[in-house]
Formats: C-alpha cells, structure tokens, sequence
C-alpha cells in the first residue's frame, strides 16, 4: 500500500473514531454507577455496559474501512452523493448518545436512531452501487443498530 493511499485510510478511520470519541466524551460522566442511566429500568436483554465501548470502536473502524473504498473509488456523483449519506448518517450517530445520556431525552433518542437505522439502510444500497464490499463492511453496523433501536425503544416504554 503507497503512503498516500495509506493517509487516505487513517483518515476514513479517524473520522467516525473521531466523532464517536466526541460524543463519549460529551456522555462520559453520564454512565457510571449512581448515574440517571442506572437508575432506568431496562429489559432483560439490555447487555453490560462494558461491551458497548469494544463493539462501537470495532464498528467505527470498519464504518472508516468502508469510507476507505467509497472515497478511493472512480470520482463522480455517486460517490459524492455516497459520502454525504455517510456524514449523514453520522451526524445521528453522533447526537444519539448525547439526547440518551446527556440530555436524557429517550423519546428524542428513539427518533434519532430509528432514522439513524434508514441512514444506515441507505448508506449500504449507495454503497453497493460503488464498491460492494463498502456496502458489506457496514452490515455488522445495520445489526448492532438494529439491536440498539429495539433496545432504547424498550427502554422508552419501561420508563415512560
């Protein structure tokens, strides 16, 4: 791999490591033991809280992974429009933690991921137009989001 192509990835991988990181930071204090979030009830199926920070941090990588692939392929309108669904998408990753945690907003967080999920959805059909292994390298990402709408919409109804 050449040295450009090299910083081109380092970049698609910092760039959703990045934001993540932001919004932990933003919600770091908002988790622990004696917390709001502690005291939620939540459903059986509801995982330790220490399996979020290896799962988010893997699919950040590989979110950054599949960037690689759209931002290296043949430029024109569809990687362009390919790249502005990924910022989109994103940009509701981002805000979720913040409206859960920080603001403690469940309903608002509810909305926020479930448009998330079609961002998501959307991203993977753009994505396979382009380069197709982009479009699988974001599956695992459709699922842990799927798994994590279901849950904060649990979490909404036990609590509301």
């Amino acid at each position: 791999m050449k040295g450009k192509k090299i910083l081109q990835l380092i970049i698609c991988v910092l760039i959703p490591v990045t934001i993540g990181a932001i919004s932990g930071f933003v919600t770091r204090n908002e988790m622990g033991m004696g917390t709001w979030f502690e005291s939620l009830v939540k459903p059986s199926f509801n995982p330790p809280n220490y399996v979020f920070g290896p799962v988010w941090t893997t699919l950040y990588i590989l979110m950054g992974i599949s960037l690689y692939f759209i931002w290296t392929s043949s430029e024109g309108y569809s990687r362009k429009k390919a790249v502005f669904i990924f910022g989109f998408q994103l940009f509701f990753n981002f805000w979720w933690s913040i409206l859960f945690f920080k603001f403690h907003m469940i309903l608002a967080s509810v909305v926020d991921i479930a448009a998330l999920w079609i961002c998501i959805i959307w991203m993977i059909l753009e994505f396979r137009k382009i380069k197709p292994v982009a479009a699988y390298l974001q599956v695992p990402y459709l699922l842990w989001v799927s798994f994590a709408t279901v849950l904060d919409g649990s979490i909404w109804l036990l609590n509301s």
